[in-house]
């Protein structure tokens, strides 16, 4: 990075971490599926979607939503709901939260279906020194990207979602395991595993994540499809310019593994946590196939502003990408994901062993 990080503190206040989700396409004005833009404010949107459905009368299930976006936030985001009277929502009030349009469109909003989030973080404590430090190295990120790494909240309490998805993998059969728990909350917890795996080849590879190495499976940016990088020297022109990008693993039985170096690394972050591709092939209807995840993503549009309390960042992330992977390129003293996952794990300069369900890329959406 060319500068120093900066010393801040952020989220002291919802409104310090404002989210406005960016959606796949705009609802077509008719059609039998309200679609609401909702605005929330220090709750998350499964709350959101519990207070609607209480006061509509209707089931959570009915509701769509394309990801599910941070408690502790100020977040505009589009909610579904078909066959249901607007006149009903004429006068509505939620606790902490406001329907702010009303549309319609011909289907229900389906988790993945949009872009990504543009973000506006306060950081506050900034100086005029920290502002010229943050303009600095937000326009580098812009030019090389960000390390894509799974947030904190991934993971659960104290590590608790990535603890529990470890114990269903050991499991001989965990099938009687899925039988007892909600189907969207087995996935998040072993879609917590595939994700400190991630995290830890992301660490690993920390200051090469812009590099393609032999047997490399190259991410291509504009359509998430991917390739085995056979000749890196031919290829490393296209990273350059932000074509494609080394992955890593969202191990399953299905997962096109990396060869050479990048496959050694990633076995051996596979080995670290006792599981395997055999591990995943175990679950039920295969729940969890393997992915490939860009191991840096783009920074879009990225400003730094004075503000009152500090510094006001902005940027725009794509979908499944966390902004807390920006603010630790920007901010001293952030944990860093990878190692243990929520569990304390800092910036592996510092130590040696270095943050919605589904496993893609695009299925949730970051810290939203």
């Amino acid at each position: 990075m060319p500068a120093p990080l900066v010393r801040a503190r952020y989220k002291e206040e919802p409104d310090d971490f404002e989210v406005e989700e960016v959606p796949a396409y705009e609802p077509s004005g008719s059609g039998d599926h309200l679609w609401l833009w909702l605005e929330k404010r220090g709750i998350s949107t499964i709350d959101a979607v519990r207070h609607l459905a209480r006061v509509l009368g209707r089931r959570e299930r009915e509701f769509g939503y394309a990801g599910l976006k941070d408690a502790q936030a100020l977040t505009r985001q589009w909610v579904s709901i078909e066959h249901q009277d607007p006149a009903a929502l004429e006068g509505l009030r939620l606790p902490h939260a406001a329907i702010l349009r009303v549309t319609r469109h011909g289907n229900k909003l389906r988790a993945g279906h949009l872009h990504g989030n543009r973000f506006q973080i306060r950081l506050r404590g900034v100086d005029a020194a920290g502002l010229a430090a943050l303009r600095a190295n937000l326009d580098w990120l812009s030019s090389h990207g960000a390390p894509n790494g799974f947030g904190e909240q991934r993971f659960g309490k104290r590590g608790a979602n990535l603890d529990k998805g470890l114990e269903i993998l050991a499991h001989p059969d965990p099938g009687r395991i899925a039988a007892k728990m909600p189907r969207p909350v087995f996935r998040l917890l072993v879609s917590a595993v595939q994700s400190e795996v991630f995290n830890r080849v992301l660490a690993a590879r920390i200051d090469r994540i812009d590099r393609i190495l032999a047997g490399d499976v190259a991410w291509l940016h504009h359509n998430g499809a991917c390739f085995r990088v056979e000749d890196p020297a031919r290829e490393q022109p296209r990273c350059d310019a932000f074509e494609i990008s080394p992955s890593g693993p969202l191990p399953g039985p299905h997962l096109l593994e990396a060869r050479g170096e990048p496959g050694e690394i990633e076995a051996a972050a596979m080995a670290a946590l006792g599981v395997s591709r055999d591990s995943f092939a175990r679950l039920p209807t295969q729940s969890h196939p393997g992915v490939r995840r860009p191991l840096r993503v783009p920074v879009r549009d990225g400003s730094v502003e004075a503000d009152p309390h500090g510094a006001r960042v902005t940027f725009a992330l794509p979908a499944g990408s966390y902004a807390t992977a920006v603010l630790r390129e920007l901010i001293a003293d952030m944990p860093w994901f990878g190692g243990n996952g929520a569990r304390g794990v800092q910036d592996p300069a510092q130590q040696p062993d270095a943050a919605d369900p589904g496993a893609g890329p695009a299925a949730a959406a970051g810290d939203g």
